[in-house]
C-alpha cells in the first residue's frame, strides 16, 4: 500500500496537519487481516486516526498494529501497540498456501513472498531440505507440497507450534519434521547429507551460513539471505567462492535501512 493513497485520504479528512502529512508512512504490511505500520514519533497524536483510515480503506482489516520495536529476543518478534481492533491471530494466504499465526508471537515477512515462490519452483520431489529459522512455515510448506522432505528448525516454541498447525492445515504431515532448537546446534543435532538448505538468516547472523553449509552434500544448493550494503557484495562473493560455494545467482530482495538491503545468494557447494 503506497503513501499517496493513505495520505490523500487523510488529507481529505483533515485528520493530520498539512505540515506533517509527509511523515505518514509510505507503506504498511498486511498479514492476513492484520495491518502493521510504523508510526513516527511526530505523529503519535494522530496514530489512532491513521489506523482507522487504514481499516476504512481495506475492509478486510480487523486489526491495526503500530510496530514500536524491531525484532528482538530469541523469538525474533517485534513489539506492537494495538491501534485498532484486538485480534492478532490471523490466517494469511500466499500463492495458494495458508498460514495461521499470531503476529505478536512469530515473525512473518510478507515481502519475501516472491522469493518463497521462486525457491519453491526449484525444489524437486524427493529432495531432503534443511530450513533453519523456519518460523510459521512460509519456506517450509511450499517445499513440502512439491514433494520434498523438510527438516525445519526454529528456536521459538511458538513458531514451532504454529508451524505444526500449518503443516496440518496444508496437509503435508508426512513430509515435514520440526525441531525446536538453536540453529547454531544443527551440526550436533542432525546428520549431514541434505540436498538443499534455505537460510533466511536474521540480521547480523551470517555465521549460520557456515554452520549449515556443512550439512549440505557436494553439489547441493544453499539459498542464503543476508543484509548488506552494495559495496560489500563483491567481497562477499569472493569469500563464498574461496570457501567452495559457487555463486550461481544473487539479487536484492528488499530494503531494511538506508543503504542496507536484503540479498539472496543461490550457492552451489563444491
Amino acid at each position: 500500500m503506497f503513501d499517496m493513497i493513505l495520505r490523500n485520504t487523510i488529507r481529505d479528512k483533515a485528520a493530520v496537519p498539512e505540515s506533517l502529512l509527509h511523515l505518514v508512512p509510505n507503506r504498511y504490511e498486511v498479514i492476513g487481516d492484520v495491518a502493521v505500520i510504523v508510526i513516527p514519533d511526530q505523529l503519535q497524536a494522530y496514530k489512532f486516526v491513521i489506523a482507522r483510515t487504514i481499516a476504512e480503506q481495506r475492509r478486510n482489516i480487523r486489526t491495526v498494529l503500530n510496530k514500536v520495536s524491531m525484532l528482538e529476543g530469541e523469538a525474533r518478534v517485534g513489539g506492537y501497540e494495538t491501534l485498532y481492533g484486538s485480534e492478532t491471530i490471523t490466517l494469511h494466504r500466499e500463492y495458494g498456501h495458508r498460514y495461521r499465526l499470531d503476529v505478536r508471537t512469530v515473525f512473518f515477512n510478507t515481502h519475501l513472498a516472491y522469493e518463497r515462490s521462486r525457491i519453491a519452483s526449484k525444489v524437486r520431489s524427493g529432495e531432503h531440505i534443511l530450513i533453519p529459522f523456519s518460523g510459521a512455515g512460509p519456506f517450509v510448506i511450499p517445499a513440502a507440497i512439491r514433494g520434498a522432505r523438510v527438516t525445519a528448525v526454529d528456536n521459538n516454541p511458538m513458531a514451532c507450534q504454529w508451524l505444526a498447525d500449518n503443516v496440518r492445515l496444508n496437509h503435508v504431515e508426512e513430509y515435514i519434521s520440526i525441531i525446536q532448537g538453536d540453529a547454531q546446534c544443527i551440526p550436533r543435532m542432525l546428520r549431514p547429507g541434505f540436498d538443499r538448505a534455505i537460510i533466511p538468516a536474521p540480521y547480523g547472523m551470517d555465521q549460520f551460513l557456515w554452520d549449515v553449509a556443512g550439512m549440505v552434500h557436494k553439489g547441493g544448493i544453499i539459498h542464503f539471505y543476508t543484509f548488506k550494503k552494495l559495496h560489500q557484495i563483491p567481497g562477499l562473493m569472493e569469500e563464498y567462492e574461496q570457501n567452495d560455494l559457487n555463486v550461481a545467482f544473487h539479487r536484492q530482495c528488499g530494503n531494511v535501512a538506508p543503504g542496507v538491503k536484503r540479498w539472496v545468494f543461490d550457492l552451489i557447494k563444491h
